[in-house]
């Protein structure tokens, strides 16, 4: 029987379920069989001769392939494996961990035993992904059951995990987008507003509403002056904020718009984020979808435009509150990738960077936001009443005490101060921190509650340090220094001057010299907070620490942070007692997060400490990768640090781990630090990663010994010159890796 074309053994799974030995049909695996009994029965002197067999069914002469019936064995892996019920193989899971497979190239005659966790569930992923391909029959590679799992986290993220997260919002991309899990309303209707003076926009939008009734969408222009009074009235039918769109010819030859893509988060996070969409450009950039990055600055820009602020996230009840400013630095990444002609790459810029000082002027450097008396800004947003996206009993305990005063239920008391017929100071005052908290991206955390709003942040004040670095620079490189921003001339010099006097009042105001570290600084008690946060490592990202500061960062303070599985977000002295009636937060002690490590690293890199950039690299990716290797492919929003943990019991739970079979998206941050991280790992972490070997073995270890590599058995292979490592699991389970 000829082979049909060979296909990669590690393409995506839409590429190997349909191409190669997986093309075939049901008869096709007669033919299997009947090629697989002849050729061992051929006598000497026939075209083919019988391959002589050991006793051992484990031999292996060549790259093994399974011939698999597709449905059986997912009847039988879950039924037999999938113990807790959950569709996925875990070390948690108490099955046997072993699973026979009969091999193709003998018909399904002669067997294999997979084993332990991790190639279980990779087999488990595969059968579910040939299902929906609408394979009964498949060729399986065993490459792709034991690969190595740096190697399979990276490629499932760039083939399948970006494309799992994006979306679009016009006519195809609004079903999916419009669906809100935090909308609480009685209202969930699909709804879109449009912005004040986008006629056309308006009128597709009204158009899909009417030639697609089963959507039943709701189209609302929003007026040109959006005030915090406005989002309230309109917090009982949220709904979706236009972004930006472009004009193309459909299959009729009619002019129509459609959506510019961007990621999400992931999970309940069904929308564009601020400072999440910065980190995934990060990841979108370094995997070659420059094309997405470029739409996601391009969405910022338009809500600049239209919106006045890059939001929080573009849903209707976070049109008072914006996140972290990234856009320069995000704008500047892409713009050194763009394949297209120099101008139109210079006027794309120039678009940006008038959107990015708009921004800075009007949102960071204006009333309420800009405190005059330091200089510098805080998360200030203009909201009224109670946050409408959180769970339902979220603020009880706030509001309790308040509603037992004037012998009222929760439910009744929030909503008679939600329709101001009663007024509390104090619960506008908590309101206010607790939106700032949210527009910080910090929600939630011990080192802002019930002062953020009146915090000058060290994370913060480094982001618009690197603003007016970036700005200045840009202006001088790409424009000759003569920038025009509404009737004025821009020059490098101002901003220059501008980061120069930024950094003097961070240093006067956020470092001390006494602990070696920055802190916030309150405004109104005009006192530096002594909540020891991570985010100090985001003056060394921006540039605004001169080296002796930088230094004593990484020499004092950095211990304070670095844990076995990357870095904490807060010590937790700081953080201080958990009890019942103080339960942990999750921007707290011990959680670490991925925009935390990305910013880190590249502070350290920026000073020249790259052995401390790698170590910290190499213990986030560790604790990614383990996790990806015990728990059936997962990438969750956020991890325990300190004892590695994914399964988390603290608020609003770990998003990212509720999927059935196989993981679909992973989470937007996570996924970007997974590829950002690699970068900074020598060819001997990343084997060692791929080992899963602990950091506390790797930096203990002088010289990590690999087993020796078969160039003959290489030669048989097709991943030249691979070599399988053996690592002995937490669990005790030996797992094969191919690296």
């Amino acid at each position: 029987m000829a082979d049909t074309a060979e296909v990669n053994i590690y393409a995506d799974s839409r590429t190997y379920y349909s191409t190669g030995n997986n093309s075939f049909v049901i008869s096709n695996v007669s033919r299997f069989r009947r090629f697989a009994t002849s050729s061992m029965s051929k006598k000497p002197g026939q075209k083919e001769i019988a391959r002589k067999r050991r006793a051992s069914h484990d031999e292996i002469t060549k790259p093994r392939r399974f011939l698999i019936d597709v449905q059986e064995t997912l009847r039988l892996i879950l039924e037999q494996e999938d113990t807790d019920g959950d569709h996925q193989i875990t070390i948690h899971d108490m099955g046997p961990k072993t699973l026979t497979l009969g091999t193709a190239d003998s018909g399904g005659i002669r067997k294999f035993e997979i084993r332990g966790t991790y190639m279980l569930s990779n087999l488990l992923q595969e059968l579910a992904l040939a299902e929906e391909h609408g394979r009964k029959h498949i060729v399986l590679d065993e490459a792709r059951l034991n690969e190595n799992p740096v190697d399979r986290l990276s490629r499932m993220i760039k083939t399948n995990f970006w494309d799992g997260l994006t979306r679009r919002i016009d006519a195809e991309g609004l079903e999916i987008i419009c669906a809100d899990p935090k909308n609480r309303t009685a209202d969930h209707s699909p709804r879109i507003y449009i912005p004040f003076g986008e006629d056309e926009q308006y009128q597709y939008y009204t158009n899909v509403a009417e030639t697609r009734p089963h959507l039943n969408l709701q189209v609302e222009k929003l007026p040109k002056e959006i005030t915090p009074d406005y989002v309230k009235s309109i917090n009982d039918r949220p709904g979706i904020l236009a972004l930006a769109m472009h004009r193309i010819i459909d299959n009729q030859g009619n002019v129509t718009l459609k959506g510019v893509p961007f990621i999400v988060p992931g999970g309940r996070f069904n929308e564009m984020y601020g400072w999440d969409s910065y980190f995934e450009t990060l990841g979108l950039v370094l995997d070659g979808r420059i094309e997405m990055a470029k739409g996601m600055v391009d969405n910022f820009v338009y809500q600049i435009t239209h919106y006045g602020k890059i939001l929080n996230a573009n849903r209707s009840y976070y049109l008072t509150r914006s996140q972290p400013p990234f856009l320069t630095d995000m704008a500047i990444k892409v713009y050194e990738f763009l394949a297209e002609d120099p101008e139109e790459k210079k006027k794309w810029l120039e678009t940006t960077i008038r959107a990015a000082i708009k921004e800075y002027y009007t949102i960071w450097m204006s009333y309420p936001r800009y405190d005059p008396v330091t200089g510098l800004s805080r998360f200030y947003p203009t909201g009224l009443g109670i946050p409408p996206e959180t769970e339902a009993s979220h603020f009880d305990h706030v509001i309790l005490p308040y509603a037992k005063k004037l012998g009222l239920s929760i439910k009744e008391y929030a909503a008679k101060y939600q329709a101001q017929e009663i007024h509390e100071p104090n619960l506008d005052e908590y309101f206010l921190h607790d939106r700032a908290v949210r527009e910080s991206g910090h929600d939630t955390t011990y080192r802002f509650e019930k002062r953020c709003a009146h915090l000058a942040t060290i994370d913060l004040n480094s982001l618009l340090y690197k603003y007016e670095v970036d700005i200045s620079e840009v202006i001088s490189e790409v424009f000759d220094n003569q920038f025009e921003f509404e009737g004025t001339i821009e020059t490098s010099s101002t901003w220059s001057k501008r980061a120069l006097l930024r950094k003097e009042r961070i240093d006067k105001y956020l470092w001390n010299e006494e602990k070696s570290l920055y802190y916030d600084y309150d405004t109104v008690k005009q006192e530096q907070s002594v909540y020891e946060s991570v985010t100090a490592y985001w003056a060394l990202w921006a540039g605004c620490a001169n080296y002796e500061q930088a230094e004593k960062l990484v020499k004092i303070s950095l211990p304070k942070f670095e844990v076995l599985g990357g870095l904490v977000s807060g010590t937790e002295e700081s953080r201080g007692t958990i009890a019942l009636d103080r339960p942990n937060r999750q921007w707290d002690y011990p959680f670490g997060w991925a925009p935390h490590q990305i910013m880190a690293w590249r502070g350290l890199e920026n000073y020249g400490f790259m052995t401390e950039a790698r170590r910290l690299a190499y213990r986030w990716l560790y604790t990614i990768t383990k996790s990806f290797v015990d728990f059936n492919g997962v990438v969750p929003e956020k991890y325990d640090v300190v004892t590695l943990n994914h399964l988390l019991k603290v608020e609003y739970g770990n998003v990212g781990t509720d999927f059935k079979f196989v993981p679909r998206e992973g989470f937007g941050w996570m996924n970007a630090s997974y590829q950002v991280g690699l970068s900074y790992l020598t060819h001997h972490m990343r084997r060692a990663l791929g080992a899963c070997t602990s950091p506390e073995v790797f930096f203990k270890t002088k010289e990590i010994v690999f087993p020796p590599i078969d160039l003959e058995e290489s030669k048989n292979n097709d991943e030249n010159k691979s070599v399988v490592v053996t690592q002995i699991s937490s669990n005790g389970e030996t797992v094969h890796f191919k690296d």
